[in-house]
């Protein structure tokens, strides 16, 4: 008889678990309520566990992770490590934010505002790297000045760039930043600019310039790829917004640049036969960082002064901070995302890629207005630049929470706070301030955009699963976790960062970060053949780059110097919304603190 009892004992437990025990709450959980006007407690988002798989042991977890038994056991183990079940936790009673798009404040009136020509020619001859002796990138005032004397023109600098394109492809390894491009529609391009030189008859300070987009916009006629093998399989016939913006400016687009699989990863690992890997040009053994890999590659390589990525957990910012280069992450709706792909229309915004701030803020103020095709951002105020080439910084208030600020590599930290002193010189002063809920944002910013990816790239999933590199195919088995009470509570939380956020800008014009709190990661030989997925180094990439992208406010990154190890270091301003102004102009004084820039390993001068 005990046997009998002992050996039913199994499926009675089974009975009771699965058909008679309540599974959809309990009355002992406890909800840690948050009060509109209680903030949680401060300090920096945790690091989170997770093993670098590579190899055979990837596709043994990507494998087992989209079974039954990964959904039901493996996965929500990895979640609750990594604290991803944070919001099932709490009880907020803010309405839910979807989209971070806030009303510009009204300001006084600058009447005595200088035009927008006139703050470009400032901006034009406002490179702080340019007149120092050694090192020094060639951006948008280099090749004007070879324009307009007659030195080159834009047809013999897009021969050179032709040149260089092929070297790249031929090099050992390549570089890889460049994934498509057409000769003849670069000298068609060129040969128009020349013309308009020759003829005193430019469009803008940007003719002639050589720019590249990431792969996620549409740019006729290349193949709309967005990192894939499987889509884009005809070409394009219709320009991206920006991309329209930009051939309209005169410039000369040299092709599309390579990026992390639909964008789902911050190291540019892809190494699917249509991309491969990009090299980081300041040491080929190393990444570039993503999701915008290629768009940093080819500025920091000298292909092009200029280029255009995404950002929605950092992918225009990480990588510009690995390649030692200055990237822009506009308001959220500041620059039109329309003619890209919609992956996570909450947390993407557009911005540019460049050798410079100037450079960066007259790329910013050709490309930042409303587009009726682009919902958002339709009322965002006009894109002035006031007081942007000002001599100081005198009566700006820095923002700086020390206890974020310091969760990153010694080296990282020590030239950052270096920096932060240089500032101080210029007149600033700095004030400490408390960045609430940085735990809960991160969580909250990691559902918003993998739910948010999840849902659109669904008929992907399903039809072309085996077509995914399987770094994406793990990071959507993991976003088919979240549920649409875990969406809506982190939309919730991040009415609540908005809301924090909007006071501490009210004592303060900008609060400053490291940009990454490493610098870049390592290639491995198995990386070349099955990529990657290491979710540690992931979320520690985007530490100081969700909030920014969770809550839509503007961010800027700035190279302030290099590791022992060569490598550059950034830090990153972030100001309201709407006021890049204020970034640009405490980006173009971190410029100053830079005594020296190193020349990449891989570089090519397009105006020798």
């Amino acid at each position: 008889m005990l046997v009998l009892v002992l050996s039913l004992l199994p499926a009675v437990a089974a009975t009771y678990l699965c058909c008679v025990r309540r599974h959809t709450g309990s009355a002992a959980a406890v909800l840690h309520r948050r009060g509109p006007r209680q903030a949680g407690p401060p300090g920096p988002p945790r690091d989170t566990w997770a093993p670098r798989l590579c190899g055979a042991g990837l596709h043994l977890f990507v494998h087992v992770a989209n079974t039954a038994f990964g959904q039901i056991c493996l996965l929500p183990f990895l979640m609750r490590m990594n604290n991803f079940s944070l919001m099932r936790t709490l009880d907020i009673h803010e309405d839910p934010t979807f989209f971070p798009e806030v009303a510009a404040s009204i300001t006084e009136d600058k009447s005595e505002a200088k035009s927008p020509s006139d703050v470009i020619k400032q901006l034009t001859d406002a490179r702080s790297d340019s007149a120092r002796n050694g090192f020094s990138f060639k951006g948008i005032k280099d090749y004007l000045e070879c324009y307009r004397s007659g030195k080159l023109t834009p047809s013999q600098v897009a021969k050179n760039i032709i040149a260089m394109l092929e070297d790249c492809d031929k090099s050992t390894p390549p570089l890889r930043a460049i994934v498509q491009w057409d000769q003849e529609q670069i000298m068609l391009m060129a040969e128009a600019s020349t013309t308009r030189y020759r003829n005193k008859c430019t469009l803008s300070c940007l003719d002639g310039i050589p720019v590249c987009l990431k792969e996620e916009f549409k740019v006729v006629p290349y193949h709309h790829r967005v990192g894939t093998v499987y889509l884009g399989t005809q070409p394009e016939t219709e320009d991206a917004t920006v991309a329209k913006k930009l051939r309209e400016a005169g410039a000369i687009i040299i092709g599309v640049s390579n990026m992390h699989e639909l964008g789902t990863g911050t190291t540019g690992c892809n190494p699917n036969r249509y991309h491969k890997i990009p090299r980081n040009p300041y040491n080929p053994n190393h990444f570039t960082g993503g999701s915008s890999s290629g768009s940093a590659a080819a500025v920091a390589a000298g292909l092009c002064p200029v280029a255009i990525g995404t950002d929605g957990g950092g992918s225009v910012r990480i990588p510009a901070s690995f390649c030692g280069v200055v990237g822009l992450k506009g308001t959220f709706g500041r620059i039109s995302c329309y003619g890209s792909l919609p992956l996570s229309y909450s947390t993407v915004s557009v911005g540019p890629i460049c050798t410079s701030v100037a450079d960066a803020a007259i790329v910013y103020s050709i490309l930042a207005e409303p587009d009726l095709l682009y919902p958002y951002g339709l009322k965002q105020p006009k894109a002035t630049l006031p007081d942007v080439c000002a001599p100081d910084l005198k009566g700006f208030k820095l923002g700086v929470d020390w206890t974020v600020f310091k969760v990153c590599d010694a080296e990282v930290l020590s030239l950052c706070e270096k920096a932060v002193k240089h500032l101080q010189s210029l007149g600033a002063s700095v004030v400490e301030v408390s960045l609430p809920e940085m735990e809960e944002a991160r969580v909250a910013h990691v559902i918003c955009i993998l739910s948010e990816m999840r849902d659109f790239l669904q008929p992907d999933f399903n039809k072309h699963f085996h077509e995914m590199n399987l770094e994406t195919r793990a990071s959507l088995a993991l976003a088919s976790q979240f549920t649409a009470l875990d969406y809506i509570k982190a939309n919730r939380q991040r009415t609540r960062s908005m809301r924090f956020l909007q006071e501490i800008f009210s004592t303060v014009n900008c609060i400053l970060t490291p940009a990454v709190p490493c610098t870049a990661p390592r290639i491995y030989e198995s990386d070349l053949l099955t990529g990657s997925s290491d979710m540690s180094f992931t979320v520690r990439s985007m530490r100081f780059m969700q909030l920014g992208n969770f809550t839509g406010i503007p961010g800027l990154v700035v190279p302030i110097g290099y590791s022992t190890a060569g490598f550059p270091i950034s830090l990153q301003v972030m100001a309201k919304w709407w006021d890049e102004a204020v970034l640009l102009r405490i980006g173009l004084k971190l410029e100053q603190f830079r005594d020296q820039t190193k020349k990449p390993s891989i570089y090519y001068d397009t105006l020798a």
